[in-house]
């Protein structure tokens, strides 16, 4: 198991329903299984706990999401791989998340609100539509797509499993985590690279 592990957050955005969830789970099951330390942090699990004070308004919104960013600052300066699954509807949100906590990627979950809608497990875009819910992501509140994420997911053609296993290739590729087979901790492949600095090679 990787003891130097460091910290990073990923914070999957997207609409209600745009498998945020689904997919970060999957991803934690993932990284765990290849001695990754990760804690998910989820909307609705964190709502009941550290936000249960709090409503949906923008002014709502800003607070249980600061606090959150709070949390995975704290979990990733830990060594901790945190994966928050949060529909953070608008830009500045998220770009003060990334601001503040530092090792920070932000991950697009692109479904297209018709899909979204044609999901619908929890029958809230119904309730939307029909005014039983107010300030609703996508209907009756903005969502701000971002403009420029690190890691864009279109989950229309792609499965859950499908869909964790591409972040986990991105984060491979952009060298976040160590490529799967991999038979060295940092500190080896750190000790090999010193030996063949020794002797002329690098």
């Amino acid at each position: 198991m990787n003891t130097e592990q460091t910290g990073l957050t990923l914070w999957f955005t997207g609409l209600p329903g745009a498998g945020k969830t689904s997919i970060t789970r999957r991803l934690e099951e993932l990284l765990r299984a290849r001695g990754y330390r990760v804690e998910r942090l989820d909307g609705d699990t964190v709502r009941q706990g550290l936000s249960r004070d709090l409503g949906f308004t923008p002014e709502d919104r800003n607070r249980h999401l600061a606090r959150v960013t709070y949390v995975a600052k704290l979990l990733s300066r830990n060594g901790v791989i945190v994966l928050c699954a949060f529909i953070a509807p608008y830009r500045k949100q998220r770009e003060h998340a990334r601001t503040e906590i530092g090792n920070f990627l932000e991950v697009f979950v692109d479904t297209p609100l018709a899909v979204c809608e044609e999901r619908d497990p929890k029958g809230l875009y119904q309730k939307a539509r029909a005014g039983e819910i107010e300030h609703f992501t996508g209907v009756s509140d903005p969502y701000e797509p971002p403009e420029r994420p690190d890691i864009t997911v279109q989950t229309v053609d792609r499965s859950v499993e499908e869909s964790a296993r591409w972040v986990l290739q991105q984060l491979e590729a952009q060298g976040r985590i160590r490529p799967a087979g991999s038979d060295y901790t940092p500190e080896e492949e750190k000790e090999i690279e010193d030996r063949l600095r020794s002797m002329g090679y690098l």
